[in-house]
């Protein structure tokens, strides 16, 4: 045993050698705990801790497996060491130890190797000429560790600087030798340990001279070493060396002599710059070497530079291609590195400019001329770099660099743009910018500022050839390629601007060079993309100028080179046609350019136009802002020119957007603007010869191939037609005469080339569309002859040739204007017949077709758009005279009504084609007919077309055809009842209120055109059962659109006149009553979306119900199955919901007739309805039928359909189930019908048992011919009273309400017995007995006891039936709770049966049936009584379910029979059967939480003793209830139990707080709970605080250590009377079975002992407990216990009771290591 020098009563050396000895152990978790205790220990004993380290490491690797943590402890405890107790022979021995180890292979930085060079290192904090003298000693050329050496001096010299700079002599005494046979392979160790140690004699000379430490011998030294680093090492071959001693020379070189530095620079300079041809990293190392050195060489303050501006050419070439490493590194994970670079790049530039400046500006200037990209763009970075620094120094030189500048702005790549344009910003920030060279400059940002992607195309050939240079360029082909096509013309573009923007805002000198040259800017082309821009930056300094108008004038009247006025307004005009480029709008700006009398119109307009597009996400909402903006800008245009009323302005004007059309490519939507701005302002003269050379000009100008531009032509051409249209025409005629053989060629390009028929069609198109704006915008009252010319004389078919899709809307468009001529001149006063109306209906009937024949094909988009445009000039050409011919009328709704089935994409084109669509219907309902009734039948005819899109599946088609009912019905509704009155006035007047419609019932005295039709006419049972269903879409828009058209059907119906038989029983007044309900309803829907859609629903239904008269009602029931089986499920309920309410309310009204054929119409539906759910609903509607009229006809129809499919099908075969069934169940389930069904049923059957032959499944093979139709009513019959068994009627419901309790005792009961005959193979009982069961709970309405017969269930096998009776009885009593008593009588006699298995049954349904005790009474007794017999069953199951029933009653009962409860649980806690036990302990919380202190206190004790006993059971579920029944029974440990249950507390309380970090969960939540509940009783400070800390609800094990000492504090400051005991609970815990409770005590043990400041348990436990860890540590195979035993021994040696051990040293005898280092190294 080991001892202590100083006589301390623990074995500390032995402790800290078994630490020590686990650093080697296998788990890494008992190594990091047992180097964490070393480590913490090592500062109280460091010399201990070193003996017992430098024991086990003689052996070295080979006898210990982790000697890296050895040392790292070592290391530590040799820091911690004090001064006194250093001892050098001491420190010696230890250093011999890791120097051995270091020597003891060839390897390098090894983990281990690391470690004792950090053993060394401290070391040397102590003793330095130690440690070196022991590192000298392997400093020699043969040894293989000199490398490991030198790495330990460079590491010292980084740890401590102070003391090794004065040291470095002795050091490069003994290196330099040697380093001449160094190998390649360890140079990098030495150049990088010289870096060091050079850094450390800059960091001493921080403190001291630097003279002091480095004298003439330390500097020759250095410059020999100096001149082997740079003579061979900086030659070799290996790039890590090179990298190492370039590294290393770059330090050097402040420290060596001027001399020899001058000597070194030709050698050295070449070697950094070679390193360039590397990567990103090399490049930084190489770059941060080359700072050094030139601050070393030009600003030593011991002399002249040593290197003339000649020399450092050289240097700065290589150094401008590495500025694109920042730029590059973008795109790069090492971005840093590129910025580090970056900035070491320009520090050297700097360096040099702060020397040579002239010099350098010089080479910068020299470079930029070269127009060598890479070099270019470097030299113009460094400029930017270098300008504000050195500006004083270049102040003379600015015509230089502008000059310089000027010659680049020609330069094509992006990047030396880029680079060029930052410049450009900095030189303007310091003045450079002045004269025309600035303008020159700013012009330069512009034309960027104007780069689109699209120019990209043109500068990449800038890319492919770089031009070769004399001068040194290592990146030229690896990185400027990459760099150059870095840059993005977004990039570049968003410098400029925000470069531009910033000269403007901020640089006030700018003003005079920005203005008004920035006015040059707007009207070229090439600068059209910088034009926003530039407006901005023209703002900005117009509101610098905002009170001097007229400098603003007379600066612009200056210079000859500014555009006049004209031209820029015709530009700004123009290219405001993107709304979204707000800063083009500064026109009010300049308005002092323009004439005098614009100013205040702009100052009123301009505003109005800006709030248009002042938030641009609002104005993309409208999909037409486009085209209103565009109109707007005309009319801006317009007024404009009415208020400045000068004829020579506008003349020069007109001239102006003459000579813009080059400006604009024939695509681009500006150019279209200006064919309307130009042709707005034609409008304004009245100069014919000027006016017609326009229009020539604009006609030669368009491209008329661009839809876009041809549209703005003919728009244009429209203007000047409103002032000038003679002068159009003759212009369109001479076009059309151009081309007047076109046909001829058009036929043969057929055959030769498709390009002329192409731009035959664009000539076609353009003259169509040209021809429609003149008749557009023309006079209405000189138009009638001009369009009777083009249309009568057959002039327009010469423009219908065409077979391209925009020609073919272009010509349509043209028909389109025409009639709106025609109508628009009617509007005003001007009315004519369009001559050969019909034949243009045929032409864009023809053109709106897809036509492949000639080898065009259209796309589905453009097709869509030639349809809807078609759809609009159709319902023109049939809304003007003459009326529309029927054979017309035909034709154009056979060609359109399919339009309704187009997919709904794109959904702005579709839409619009579908609401043209309807406009054209209702506009043909107009037109057709010559009287109301003659329009009536065309209504029902178009709405009976419609139908099929009404009832879609598809949701868009719905809602389009109930748009097109409503829309008609509207119309109808205005021209039929409200649209004229008796004396032919067309709407409102007041004729129509002075007539009675009531008395008007003969209309033979009006013309035939007046005659209204009959209601009958509507036929409205027909119409409202087709919308009816739409009401209870799934889409609010179709459900508010069919209430609207069933609102106006019958207000229609209401104002039509009526026949004496359909007007028999109808009430008027309630009539329009529900009527106005109706709009009530709809009024509702219009403002709150949100409204319950079946409240709404049943509204409508009410409403429609009563407006009904019976023939349409008749009618409605008849046509219903189409209803219901509508394709939507919403609006299939609504349907059966609907028919349900009208049989309801109106069904007395139906002859038995009538009630047939709407049973067989309903029975139909159900049929041909797939969705269970409708199903049901139908059938409900049939029962609804039967309770409403005659049941007996309801019931035979369904009889009779049954016994029809039973002899022709096979029901049990059928997909979906077989209806009729389900009508028979529909039946049985109803309040009313269900008894008289049954009694129908029962008649049939009579005297004729139920169950015979082969039941329900509709096949009668053993039956005779002759009995064949008995038999199929049979079949019918027996299947009707299944379903009344199986189907939960109310009859079959009832007719087992009186034995209720004896049936399912009965069934229950044999459950078990049933199983247990099919465990043994007999399966056919049990089955029959579920589907008896299942039959059983259809007929009584107990849905989930049949989920629960058919659920699969998780239990084992021989429990399964149990757990199934249980959840029955459950499901009984919750639904069932009346029934219980009688149950529970007859099982309580079963559970003295002696069949095993209905003891268990009648006690599984007994525990369950308990719950709901409450008014048993005396049977409660009675059931108690058996339950507490049965606990000693020789049944487990018996008997945990009879202890379960008796805490399952409710709480008031348990409350009466605790006593008998706690006496039977105390008597199965001690159970032989695990699950008794579990059961027990469970049940004993139960009790507990509502269990009097009456009951409880006799067997308190009794139960913490059962219960202590169970809280080290091995079930983990019965140790958590055992520790938190334990915490339940501290509610009762007050009055004469107190003390007792206090002394049961105090021997559980370690165990529960050792638990607390239980493997289970569930152990740890019980046992904190129970923590909670103890704590008060303890009556401890700062106890139930503890419970509410982080520490005591967390899972982690270090916060769970934390918990374990702050209780192990409270236990030793007021629980000292107690530690003793806790101490021999928790050291029994020593060898409890779970490890992490072993390691949980052996933790709570050591806190406890070294909180504790009581002799006794020091003197007693401390050296026991000290043994057993050690022991544990030792032996234990739990690595968690080994862990925390390293962890506790470190608690017992940091205790203040351990404070002697802290002088102890390890004996020569007291070494047991022996046999641990063989155990750990066997572990490892």
């Amino acid at each position: 045993m080991a001892s202590s020098s100083s006589g301390n009563s623990i074995p500390a050396p032995e402790a800290v050698q078994v630490l020590v000895s686990s650093l080697a152990d296998e788990s890494p978790i008992v190594r990091e705990a047992s180097a964490a205790t070393l480590k913490d220990i090592a500062s109280m004993n460091p010399l201990l801790v070193l003996d017992c380290c430098s024991t086990v490491s003689r052996g070295g690797r080979r006898r210990f497996g982790n000697m890296a943590g050895l040392f790292h402890v070592m290391s530590v405890a040799i820091r911690a060491l004090d001064k006194d107790d250093v001892d050098p022979q001491y420190m010696a021995k230890l250093a011999k130890i890791a120097a051995a180890e270091i020597i003891s292979t060839k390897e390098l930085n090894a983990d281990w190797q690391r470690a004792a060079s950090s053993v060394l290192v401290a070391l040397g904090l102590h003793l330095p000429d130690l440690m070196m003298e022991e590192i000298f000693l392997h400093l020699s050329g043969s040894n293989s560790a000199l490398p490991a050496m030198v790495q330990i001096l460079s590491d010292f010299a980084s740890s401590d600087a102070l003391q090794f700079t004065p040291r470095l002599k002795g050091v490069l005494t003994r290196v330099l030798p040697i380093l001449g046979s160094v190998k390649d392979i360890h140079r990098p160790v030495f150049a990088n340990a010289f870096k060091s140690w050079c850094q450390a004699c800059w960091q001493y000379g921080v403190d001291y001279p630097l003279g002091t430490a480095i004298d003439g011998d330390v500097m020759s030294f250095l410059n020999s070493a100096f001149e082997l680093l740079l003579r061979v090492w900086a030659t070799s071959r290996d790039l890590k060396v090179r990298i190492s001693t370039v590294e290393a020379l770059g330090q050097m070189v402040g420290l060596v002599t001027r001399t020899q530095l001058k000597s070194a620079l030709p050698r050295l300079v070449p070697t950094i710059l070679e390193l360039y041809k590397k990567d990103q990293d090399v490049a930084f190392v190489a770059t941060c070497s080359l700072h050094n050195l030139l601050n070393a060489s030009l600003l030593s303050e011991s002399g002249p530079p040593l290197l003339d501006f000649e020399d450092l050419t050289v240097i700065l070439s290589t150094l401008l291609p590495v500025v694109c490493i920042h730029n590059d590194s973008k795109q790069h994970s090492d971005f840093s590195v590129g910025l580090k670079t970056y900035n070491e790049v320009q520090h050297c530039f700097l360096t040099v400019g702060q020397v040579y400046p002239e010099d350098l500006f010089a080479f910068l200037l020299y470079k930029c001329r070269l127009k060598e990209e890479p070099l270019t763009f470097g030299a113009l970075s460094v400029l930017k770099h270098l300008l504000p620094r050195l500006s004083e120094a270049w102040h003379a030189k600015r015509p230089l660099l502008v000059e310089a500048v000027k010659n680049l702005l020609d330069e094509s790549n992006l990047a030396v743009r880029k680079a060029l344009s930052e410049l450009i910003v900095v030189m303007a920030s310091h003045c450079y910018l002045v004269g025309s060279p600035g303008e020159l400059f700013v012009e330069y940002l512009v034309r960027n500022c104007a780069m689109a992607d699209s120019d990209r195309t043109d500068i990449e050939s800038s890319r492919e050839h770089i031009r070769p240079t004399s001068s040194y360029n290592p990146f030229l082909h690896k990185k400027s390629e990459v760099k150059i096509g870095g840059v993005c013309p977004t990039e570049l573009r968003d410098i400029c601007e925000k470069g531009l923007l910033l000269i403007t805002v901020t640089i006030p000198e700018m003003e005079h060079v920005l203005w008004p040259f920035l006015l040059k800017m707007i009207v070229p082309r090439i600068y059209t993309g910088a034009v926003a821009t530039v407006c901005r930056c023209i703002s900005e300094l117009c509101r610098h100028k905002h009170a001097q108008s007229d400098m603003i004038l007379s600066d612009c009247k200056a210079r000859n080179d500014i555009p006049n006025p004209e031209d820029l307004f015709a530009r700004l005009v123009v290219l405001l046609h993107n709304p979204l480029a707000r800063e083009q709008l500064v026109l009010s700006h300049l308005a002092s350019l323009f004439p005098k009398n614009i100013i205040l119109f702009w100052q009123d307009e301009i505003p109005k136009m800006k709030a248009y597009v002042s938030d641009p996400e609002d104005l993309k909402q409208d999909p037409s802002y486009q085209e209103t903006w565009d109109d707007m800008i005309i009319n801006f245009v317009a007024e404009s020119l009415d208020v400045i009323q000068d004829v020579d302005w506008v003349i020069s004007l007109g001239n102006s957007f003459a000579k813009q059309y080059e400006l604009y490519s024939s695509d681009d939507e500006h150019s279209a603007l200006l064919h309307r701005c130009l042709g707005i302002l034609l409008q304004k003269v009245h100069d014919r010869s000027y006016v017609r050379a326009k229009i020539d000009w604009m006609y030669m100008q368009a491209n008329i191939a661009l839809p876009v531009n041809r549209l703005g032509l003919a728009k244009a051409i429209g203007l000047v037609a409103a002032s000038h249209l003679d002068t159009v025409l003759d212009k369109l005629k001479d076009i059309l005469d151009n081309v007047g053989d076109s046909i001829i060629k058009r036929f043969l390009s057929f055959f030769s080339d498709k390009a002329k028929m192409e731009e035959s069609d664009d000539v076609h198109a353009a003259l169509a569309l040209m021809y429609g704006y003149a008749a557009k915008y023309a006079p209405s009252t000189v138009i009638e002859a001009r369009i009777d010319a083009l249309v009568g004389t057959n002039m327009l078919s010469r423009l219908l040739n065409v077979r391209h899709p925009t020609a073919k809307q272009a010509v349509i468009t043209a028909i389109d204007l025409l009639g709106q001529a025609v109508i628009g001149a009617a509007e005003s006063g001007t009315s004519f017949p369009l001559k050969r109306r019909d034949m243009l209906l045929d032409y864009i009937l023809t053109l709106m077709g897809r036509d492949d024949e000639d080898g065009i094909s259209e796309s589905n988009l453009e097709l869509l758009h030639t349809q809807c445009l078609a759809l609009s000039a159709c319902t023109t050409l049939v809304s003007v005279e003459p009326k529309l011919t029927t054979e017309t009328r035909n034709l154009v709704l056979k060609a359109t009504l399919g339009f309704f089935g187009l997919p709904n994409d794109p959904p702005d084109v579709i839409h619009g084609l579908i609401h043209n669509l309807i406009t054209l219907l209702c506009a043909i309902l107009v037109t057709s007919g010559e009287d109301g009734r003659s329009r009536a039948e065309q209504l029902l005819h178009i709405l009976r077309q419609i139908d099929p899109y009404v009832s879609s599946s598809v949701e868009y088609q719905r809602k389009r055809g109930c748009l097109a009912a409503y829309e008609m019905l509207h119309k109808f509704r205005t021209i039929c009842v409200s649209g004229y009155c008796s004396l032919g006035c067309q709407g409102s007047c007041t004729h129509n209120k002075q007539i009675d419609r009531a008395s008007n019932s003969n209309f033979s005295n009006l013309p035939s055109a007046f005659v209204s039709p009959s209601r009958d006419a509507l036929c409205l049972g027909e119409r409202i059962m087709a919308y009816l269903p739409r009401c209870a879409d799934t889409n609010p828009e179709v459900r508010k659109t069919s209430a609207q058209i069933l609102d106006l059907f019958f207000s229609i119906s209401l104002s039509l006149p009526r026949s004496a038989n359909s007007s028999s029983g109808l009430d008027i007044e309630l009539c329009y009553g529900a009527l106005s309900a109706l709009e009530d309803v709809i009024a509702i829907l219009r403002s709150d979306a949100s409204l319950d859609p079946s409240e709404v629903f049943n509204r409508i239904v009410s409403s429609v119900c009563i407006l009904f008269t019976k023939n349409e009602l008749v009618s409605a029931l008849h046509v219903c199955s189409t209803a219901i089986c509508d394709k939507i499920r919403q609006s299939a309920e609504g349907a059966i919901q609907a028919v349900t309410e009208f049989i309801t309310k109106r069904g007395r009204e139906l002859n038995e007739a009538d009630i047939s054929r709407t049973t067989q119409s309903l029975l139909s539906a159900a049929v041909h309805v797939t969705e269970k759910y409708l199903r049901q609903e139908t059938l409900n509607a049939i029962s609804s039928l039967a309770e409403n009229t005659s049941s007996r006809t309801v019931f035979d129809e369904v009889l009779t359909a049954a016994e029809r499919d039973i002899a022709t099908k096979d029901v049990s075969r059928l997909r979906g189930g077989w209806p009729i069934q389900e009508a028979f169940h529909a039946f049985s389930q109803h309040a009313v019908l269900s008894y008289s069904f049954l009694e129908h049923v029962i008649s049939i059957l009579n005297q004729t048992p139920i169950f015979q032959g082969d039941y329900g499944k509709g096949e009668n093979s053993s039956n005779s011919g002759e009995s064949h139709v008995e038999d199929n009513m049979l079949n019918a019959a027996v299947t009707a009273l299944t379903a009344v068994f199986r189907g939960g009627g109310k009859v079959g419901k009832r007719a087992v309400e009186q034995k209720y309790g004896s049936v399912l005792a009965t069934l229950v009961l044999h459950l078990g017995t049933c199983h247990r005959l099919a465990s043994s193979g007999q399966q056919e009982p049990l089955r029959a007995l579920l589907v008896a069961f299942n039959a059983f709970c259809e007929c009584v309405g107990d849905l989930e006891m049949g989920k629960i017969l058919a659920r699969d269930r998780e239990q084992s096998e021989e429990d399964a039936w149990i757990g199934l009776i249980g959840d029955l009885a459950m499901c009984i009593s919750i639904k069932r709770p009346k029934e219980v008593p009688m149950i529970c009588l007859i099982l309580c006699k079963s559970l003295d049966r002696p069949t095993r298995h209905l003891r268990e049954a009648a006690a599984a349904v007994l525990s369950e049936f308990v719950r709901f005790s409450d008014s048993f009474g005396s049977l409660l007794e009675q059931m108690v009584e058996g339950l507490c017999r049965h606990v000693s069953d020789d049944s487990p199951t018996v008997r945990r379910l009879c202890l379960r029933g008796l805490v399952q009653m409710p709480p008031v009962h348990v409350l009466q029979y605790t006593t008998q409860i706690l006496s039977v649980i105390v008597a199965l806690l001690d159970d032989p059967d695990e699950s008794v036990q579990l059961t027990a302990v469970s049940c004993l919380l139960t009790v507990l939480a509502s269990a009097s202190t009456v009951a409880v206190e006799p067997i308190l004790l009794n139960l913490s003793v059962r219960l202590r006993n169970l809280q080290i059971c091995m079930n983990t579920k019965i140790r958590a209830n055992a520790f938190a029944a334990f915490g339940a029974l501290s509610s009762y440990g007050f009055g004469p139990q107190r003390d007792p249950f206090l002394e049961q507390v105090h021997v559980a309380f370690p165990r529960l707080v050792l638990h607390i970090h239980d493997d289970d969960p569930g152990v740890r939540r019980a046992c904190r709970n129970a923590f909670k509940c103890i704590a008060p009783l303890l009556e401890v400070d700062g106890m139930v605080a503890l419970a509410n800390t982080h520490r005591f609800s967390s899972d982690h094990r270090g916060d769970y250590e934390d918990f374990l000492r702050d209780i192990a504090r409270l236990f030793t400051q007021h629980m000292s009377s107690r530690v003793d005991t806790y101490m021999a609970s928790i050291i029994q815990a020593f060898e409890a079975p779970w490890p992490v409770i072993q390691a949980n005590a052996i933790y709570l043990c050591s806190s406890v002992i070294s909180f504790s400041s009581d002799q006794h348990i020091s003197a007693f436990y401390h050296s026991q407990v000290f043994g057993m860890l050690i022991g544990k540590i030792s032996r234990s195979s739990d690595a968690i216990v080994r862990a925390t035993g390293s962890l506790a021994l470190g608690l017992l040696l940091k205790s203040p009771n351990s404070s002697s051990w802290k002088v102890a040293r390890l004996e020569p005898t007291d070494s047991i290591l022996t046999g641990r280092e063989t155990e750990s190294s066997r572990r490892s």
